[in-house]
């Protein structure tokens, strides 16, 4: 029996089973020079193609796994299960209604074993229906490692092996685009470089190639399929990106847009690699972009956040207003894409969060659990209080936390800690949280689980079980081993407000203490803060009416930190019967007031709501024994004159004082 996957094989059995191959293909392929480059598990093989007309040799590099890296990607032959000879044409195309329905059946089917019981109800196929049943088995197969789930139950089945053994008797009379994108089925499927049939379709690929006839999205295709088979030093791949650059642009449709931005995404345009052509598309993409569905902003968003292009933001805001008009058609992973593109780009639109606002609410119960946990990531990353998405999804939770994994549990509710938000039925949600927590203890990682301890805390829930295990030595050796180079200032930070928190809220917490060489002396620091820095404009503006107020500047002090971590923006010391002392003054200290001048960025985005960072902040400092005082941007930014300022601290301030003038 033959074999189309063959792995590990001498030099000269491979020439037997390539025997049948085409004659002007056979001497080249027995006169090649086969070099090896051995590692563990892993071999490298050169391979140099035959010559024929206008073809010219060259090397493609391959790579042959054993048996013990099938799920990394490798195969096990498959038309060992088969006897030889040919099977039925894939050229016996279907009519179009068939096919339709043939098609939308492959699409509905959500898992291999239904694809291949398809396969068998269908002997006659066309090769288009072909190449889709390789890349769907491949949509179904794919794992986040990009291996396969089960490649040995796969490649096994008696149906794939007829159709790649018909595929292959027919690739010489398939369509450019169907060849090519039978190719690519292949190397998504990982089957055997080496294999009759990878063989048989790169050759032909390069005879049309030779040609210079391919369109826009075959050539993309190629170059995807050749990336994944010998790497971007390919000689046919250069072949085919020079005859991609030397197409007219300005006049690609959207479907040969996407394709290029697909194709560089892959690997190809890391690095700045056709940067020019990159350039282009963009311009050409943002002429289109009001054309464009929701697969194709999906995919060309997906493409730019990949390729970290930063020329690319004015498309990016375009392809943004144009979501706007399909948030409700988006398909969960086209809308999990779209928004981690807009968060990596730093961008938003209000149109958009109203559409997402309308749109969540109506999907909580049944959309995807990662997309659920990118819309919160996406408000908590805009600070955006939105009470009709976090209320349904708070709701979603109750029912559906078995389903999110550990990672998305502690986002979700870190959302709703960043924003301060408490869902009406807010009990149900963290008994439902605690729940989680008892079942799924061992399965958070470190970080994970800090961050949903922190945001209950953020929001008044004390988890006091779990937090007593986080303090533990075991606990932080974790933490260490995940972090590799060193426990950065925030995850300390968090760590220390933990603990904190816990003494002054709960003091009747008596479990494990936080070290000392865990414990961080301020939660300000650049980049990675606990504290929002005070507005400068804001805080000028402040100081200069406070000047007017006291007197003089020595009566207050300014970004005082304390012995708690907390850094005050304004610091004002009284004694015993009310009165104003200096600044430098530490004896006879009655009274301290913190000045919390709290610019927008302290607050949600779109309420006058304080964000949970700085509502822990302002709660602590009174238990402290502060008196807090809040200067909000939205009230002070209604006064009109300086003497309107001075009068609102003084009432602020001293609400129970009463001075004839200033």
């Amino acid at each position: 029996m033959m074999a189309l996957f063959m792995r590990a094989r001498p030099l000269a059995l491979r020439l037997h089973f390539l025997s049948h191959l085409d004659d002007q293909i056979l001497p080249s392929l027995k006169a090649c020079v086969v070099k090896r480059l051995s590692s563990p598990g892993l071999r490298t093989s050169t391979v140099c193609f035959p010559t024929c007309s206008s073809l010219s040799p060259r090397g493609v590099c391959t790579t042959e796994r054993d048996p013990m890296f099938l799920v990394a990607g490798s195969v096990r032959p498959y038309q060992e299960l088969l006897p030889s000879g040919s099977g039925l044409s894939l050229l016996h195309h279907l009519t179009s209604d068939e096919d339709h329905t043939f098609m939308k059946r492959l699409t509905s089917c959500t898992s291999s074993q239904q694809v291949l019981r398809l396969l068998r109800s269908y002997p006659l196929l066309s090769g288009a229906a072909a190449a889709s049943i390789l890349h769907r088995l491949a949509d179904l197969e794919h794992d986040s490692a990009c291996g396969l789930w089960k490649p040995e139950t796969l490649l096994s089945d008696a149906g794939l092996n007829k159709l790649c053994q018909t595929l292959e008797h027919d690739l010489a009379r398939l369509q450019d685009e169907v060849l090519v994108r039978a190719l690519l089925g292949c190397t998504r499927l990982y089957l055997d470089p080496q294999s009759r049939l990878v063989l048989r379709l790169v050759f032909e690929s390069q005879k049309r190639l030779n040609l210079e006839r391919l369109s826009v999205e075959a050539l993309c295709g190629l170059s995807r399929a050749l990336f994944a088979l010998e790497g971007p030093n390919s000689g046919m791949i250069k072949q085919a990106m020079s005859q991609l650059q030397n197409k007219d642009t300005a006049q690609w449709n959207t479907a040969e847009l996407v394709a290029v931005y697909s194709m560089l995404a892959t690997g190809l345009g890391e690095d700045g690699c056709y940067l020019e052509l990159l350039n282009e598309i963009n311009a050409q993409a943002l002429q289109l972009v009001q054309q464009m569905g929701p697969g194709a902003i999906s995919e060309i968003l997906g493409a730019l956040f990949k390729l970290r292009h930063k020329e690319a933001l004015p498309l990016v805001i375009a392809l943004c207003k144009q979501a706007v008009h399909h948030v409700q058609n988006f398909a969960d992973p086209e809308l999990i894409v779209v928004l981690s593109a807009l968060m990596h780009y730093g961008h938003s639109d209000h149109f958009l969060v109203e559409a997402l606002e309308r749109h969540v609410p109506k999907v909580a119960f049944t959309a995807h659990a990662e997309t659920v946990t990118k819309v919160m990531q996406f408000f908590r990353r805009w600070r955006i209080l939105s009470p009709p998405v976090f209320n349904t999804v708070a709701e979603s939770f109750v029912y559906r936390a078995e389903e999110y994994s550990t990672w998305q549990v502690s986002q979700q509710i870190a959302a709703l800690g960043v924003l301060g938000y408490l869902p009406p039925d807010a009990g149900r949600l963290f008994r439902k949280v605690e729940s989680v927590l008892h079942a799924r203890f061992s399965q958070f990682q470190p970080r994970a689980l800090l961050d949903l301890l922190y945001a209950c805390t953020l929001l008044q829930r004390y988890p006091l079980n779990f937090v007593s295990k986080v303090f533990s030595p075991y606990f932080m050796q974790q933490l260490q081993g995940e972090e590799g180079s060193g426990i950065d200032h925030r995850v300390l930070a968090q760590l220390t407000q933990l603990y904190m928190t816990v003494k002054l809220e709960c003091p009747f917490y008596d479990g494990p203490r936080l070290s000392p060489k865990f414990q961080v002396k301020s939660f300000l620091a650049s980049g990675q803060s606990l504290e929002t820095p005070v507005e400068p404009h804001f805080y000028n503006a402040v100081k200069s009416a406070l000047v007017d107020l006291l007197g003089a500047q020595s009566y207050f002090a300014s970004r005082v930190l304390t012995p708690y971590c907390y850094t005050l923006d304004i610091e004002i010391k009284l004694d015993e019967e009310g009165y104003v002392l200096p600044a430098s003054h530490t004896n006879e200290v009655h009274k301290r007031i913190a000045l919390c001048i709290d610019g927008s960025k302290r607050f949600a985005a779109n309420a006058e709501k304080l964000l949970g960072k700085e509502a822990i902040k302002q709660r602590h400092l009174r238990i402290l024994g502060y008196e807090v005082v809040q200067i909000s941007y939205y009230e002070f930014e209604k006064l009109k004159d300086k003497k309107e300022v001075v009068e609102y601290l003084h009432k602020k301030i001293f609400p129970h004082s009463y001075r004839l003038g200033w």
